[in-house]
């Protein structure tokens, strides 16, 4: 289910954050990234090529995370935003928003936030590479966080969590 997929594309990781290390400040590459340490700080996708972002469980990221294919095992304490697609390995666990194309989700994934589907005709990034504001789009199609179902809990935030207890 999460092995090497045609949709995923073959990049070499040029970019490795090692077990034990850990980065303070914002981290830009181009190709492929692996994370098994700790960064504080936003992780962003750059250049023109394909680019894969890969969080291991020991990885962690506080920060939002910007690129177009995502594959989490670890924890991301900050917004997704997957211009393609987003995979969650069953010990992912994100505590912000996820923006996405396309997801996919194994048993024991955990989002604290919204899930917000994203369309092609929607751009995701505006022209200077930073991140729209999806979440105030989507309020204003289904009304303001404050005025949210009673089962999106408080302030429109839901938490979803797949799998067994």
């Amino acid at each position: 289910m999460f092995g090497r997929r045609k949709n995923t594309p073959s990049v070499t990781i040029s970019t490795l954050v090692g077990r034990g290390t850990r980065i303070s400040g914002d981290l830009h590459f181009e190709g492929g990234c692996h994370v098994d340490g700790e960064v504080r700080g936003n992780l962003k996708a750059c250049g023109e090529g394909p680019s894969l972002l890969t969080l291991s469980e020991r990885g962690r990221v506080e920060g939002n995370v910007v690129a177009p294919h995502v594959l989490l095992h670890g924890c991301v304490t900050g917004d997704v935003y997957a211009t393609e697609r987003v995979e969650l390995g069953p010990t992912a666990r994100v505590n912000g928003n996820v923006h996405y194309r396309l997801i996919q989700m194994a048993a024991g994934a955990e989002i604290n936030g919204k899930l917000i589907r994203d369309d092609q005709d929607t751009p995701l990034l505006e022209h200077d590479g930073a991140a729209t504001n999806a979440a105030a789009a989507t309020d204003a199609a289904v009304g303001t966080r404050d005025e949210a179902p009673a089962d999106y809990g408080p302030a429109g935030v839901t938490s979803l969590r797949v799998g067994r207890d």
